[in-house]
C-alpha cells in the first residue's frame, strides 16, 4: 500500500454523518416506509379550508307541526260518543303526516274508522292542498241534538306546511251530521264552513272586539267579523259582556245550521245576528263544575246587552217573552240572539 490521503477509501465516520443526513431529509419529505407509516393528514393545528362554492351543505330540519291532542268530552256530556264520532272524522280529514295529502288516503283514513270513505269527498276547506297538515279542536259543540239525528259543530285550528317548508295557520268550522247506529252512531254529511273575503272597510266595531283580549274568537269566527256580515248589535254586546267576563266564542255565522236543528226555522246565526259562547272565565259551560250562578249571570246581563234570545243549560226564570230558554243542544254553550 502508499501512503497519503488521495488514495484511501471513504471514511467511516464521513459515510455515517452522510446517511444520517438522508435519513433526515426524508423524514422531512414526510416519506417514511415500512410499519410505521400512516396516512398524511391535517395536524391539529392545520385550518381546514372553507366549502367551495356550489358544495351541497346539510338543509336544516323544518320546523315540526304543533301536535295538540285529540278533544275528548268532558264531564256533563249528553251523548259523548256522539261527539266523538265527529271529532275522530274531522282530525282524520284535517291532519295527515308528511305525505298523507291527497283524497285517496283522506279515504283510507275515514275507512279506518268504519265510516263511508266518501265522506272524503266533502272535506273542502278541511283539506288544502299541503304536504303536512295538524289539527285542533279547540271545542266540539251542538247545532241540534234528537233521539235519532245530531248536529255536532267542530270548531277547529290547522296548520299546514307549503311547498316551501313554511308553516300557515288557519282553521274552519264543520258541521258534522251524524244519525243514530249500533254500535255506534254513524255521520251521513259533513258541511265545512266556508267564511267570506275580508270587507274593505268594516265597522269599527270589528277592530275593537279582534283587539278585545278577553274576547277569544276562534280562526272562523275572526274571518266572520272580518267580512264585515256581523251586525253591529252582536259586536256591541261583546263588548259590553267583556267587561265583567272573559268570553270563549266558539260560532258567530259560518260553519252553523241555516236552520234550527230539527226545523223549517231560519237561525239567527247565519244572517249574523248571532253568537254561541262556549266558556265563560276559562269555564266550560257544559261542566258540572262550573258555577251555575255564573251562568245564569252571563245569560241574564246578555239580555241586558240586547238579546232577545238566551238560551243555555239553566232554566232562567223571567225575561221578556220567550227570552230565556234551555235545552239539551244548549246545555253545552250559551246562545245569545238578536232581532235587528
Amino acid at each position: 500500500m502508499t501512503g497519503g490521503d488521495g488514495g484511501r477509501g471513504p471514511d467511516r465516520r464521513g459515510v455515517l454523518r452522510a446517511g444520517a443526513a438522508a435519513a433526515l431529509a426524508l423524514g422531512a419529505a414526510g416519506c417514511t416506509g415500512g410499519s410505521t407509516s400512516r396516512a398524511a393528514g391535517p395536524s391539529p393545528s392545520t385550518t381546514t379550508p372553507a366549502t367551495p362554492a356550489g358544495t351541497l351543505t346539510e338543509t336544516p330540519a323544518p320546523t315540526p307541526l304543533p301536535r295538540p291532542p285529540l278533544w275528548q268530552p268532558g264531564p256533563g256530556e249528553i251523548q259523548p260518543d256522539v261527539k266523538r264520532r265527529a271529532v275522530e272524522l274531522v282530525a282524520a280529514l284535517g291532519a295527515w303526516p308528511p305525505g298523507g295529502q291527497g283524497v285517496e288516503a283522506a279515504r283510507a283514513r275515514v275507512a279506518a274508522l268504519g265510516l263511508p270513505p266518501a265522506l272524503a269527498d266533502a272535506a273542502g276547506p278541511l283539506a288544502p292542498a299541503a304536504s303536512e297538515a295538524s289539527l285542533e279542536v279547540v271545542v266540539a259543540q251542538y247545532g241540534g241534538i234528537l233521539d235519532d239525528s245530531a248536529s255536532v259543530l267542530v270548531v277547529c285550528r290547522q296548520w299546514t306546511r307549503g311547498p316551501d317548508g313554511s308553516v300557515a295557520e288557519g282553521g274552519t268550522t264543520v258541521d258534522v251530521r251524524l244519525g243514530r247506529a249500533e254500535p255506534r252512531w254513524t255521520v251521513t254529511d259533513l258541511r265545512p264552513g266556508v267564511a267570506g273575503p275580508a270587507a274593505a272597510a268594516p265597522s269599527p266595531a270589528v277592530a275593537r272586539v279582534l283587539a278585545e283580549p278577553r274576547i277569544e274568537l276562534p280562526p272562523e269566527a275572526a274571518a266572520d267579523l272580518r267580512g264585515g256580515t256581523v251586525h253591529d248589535s252582536v259586536l256591541e254586546a261583546m263588548l259590553r259582556l267583556a267587561g265583567p267576563y272573559t268570553l270563549s266564542v266558539s260560532v258567530v255565522r259560518t260553519g252553523h245550521p241555516l236552520d234550527v236543528f230539527g226545523t223549517t226555522r231560519p237561525s239567527d246565526h247565519p244572517l249574523g245576528r248571532a253568537f254561541d259562547v262556549w266558556r265563560i272565565d276559562g269555564l266550560a259551560v257544559v261542566d258540572p263544575g262550573t258555577s251555575r250562578q255564573l251562568v245564569e249571570s252571563f245569560m241574564r246581563d246578555a239580555a241586558a246587552a240586547g238579546a232577545y234570545n238566551v238560551g243555555g243549560p239553566v232554566a232562567v226564570p223571567g225575561g221578556v217573552g220567550n227570552q230565556f230558554f234551555t235545552d239539551d243542544t244548549h246545555h253545552d254553550h250559551c246562545h245569545v240572539g238578536f232581532n235587528h
